[in-house]
């Protein structure tokens, strides 16, 4: 059985890369910094969001299913430079060439950790083979839209048109799943200047985990698992996630319908 790999990434702004691209004064605050980036942005566009290559990685969370095993884990700062959990990321995938699964990961993750790998000097030769090392990987690899190494959920769920895309928060609770909890993206800046690294690091490892569930259900409804299996798979993840201790774990379950 291929692995399979649900991941998310959580980002704040390059601060160091928009004090160095606009040379802004070295007494400038990294706040004062980032509201000069998101005033420019919403002059340009409306939208105080950044492009992607402003934006800084500061949390990688992954729920893998591999062998008889269900694990989650995060990849992230202060433990981790931005550096290192980027080619720790790609690492993992030139170890097990996983099924990749993401909600939004073909429009927003991945092109992130692209560019801040080509920033950091990191390497991914599995990641970014399409046939030249591997033979099947011309027909199936991560970097092509339509083909499967890489399974964006919204993006094919959508069936590739924008406006038909769903958020994962309300799909996820619509399925009897938690959805988020207690964050969403746009409060991830404000609690990273707060100092609450470990609340943006639950939040991605409980999104990482919706995206898995989703993706069960996927599997079940293109035929891939039975009803019986892919309830089987359900319970695997829920036995997993009740060893763990940690509070976020306890508030995923208790909002989990059975």
């Amino acid at each position: 059985m291929t692995p399979v790999l649900a991941f998310d990434i959580e980002t704040i702004p390059d601060v160091a890369g928009i004090r160095k691209l606009h040379d802004l004064p070295a007494d400038l605050s990294d706040g004062e910094v980032a509201e000069f980036a998101f005033q420019k942005r919403r002059a340009a566009s409306g939208s105080d969001f950044l492009p992607l290559h402003l934006q800084r990685v500061a949390v990688i969370s992954c729920a893998l299913r591999e062998g008889a095993r269900f694990t989650v884990w995060s990849l992230a700062e202060p433990q981790l430079t931005e550096a290192a959990i980027v080619q720790r990321f790609y690492d993992g995938i030139e170890k097990f060439s996983p099924q990749l699964v993401s909600w939004n990961g073909g429009g927003f993750d991945l092109p992130v950790l692209h560019y801040r790998g080509l920033i950091h000097g990191a390497r991914a030769p599995r990641y970014w083979d399409q046939g030249e090392d591997d033979r099947d990987f011309k027909w199936n690899n991560y970097i092509s839209r339509y083909h499967a190494r890489h399974l964006d959920l919204m993006d094919l769920l959508a069936l590739y048109q924008p406006r038909a895309n769903a958020p994962l928060d309300e799909l996820a609770k619509l399925m009897g799943l938690p959805g988020k909890l207690g964050m969403d993206g746009s409060a991830v800046w404000g609690a990273w200047q707060e100092g609450r690294i470990d609340e943006i690091r639950d939040y991605c490892e409980t999104d990482a985990v919706n995206t898995f569930l989703v993706y069960l259900h996927f599997q079940r409804l293109r035929g891939v698992l039975s009803q019986q299996a892919c309830a089987d798979e359900m319970a695997r993840v829920r036995a997993a996630l009740e060893d763990l201790k940690q509070p976020h774990w306890r508030r995923f379950l208790d909002a989990w319908e059975h």
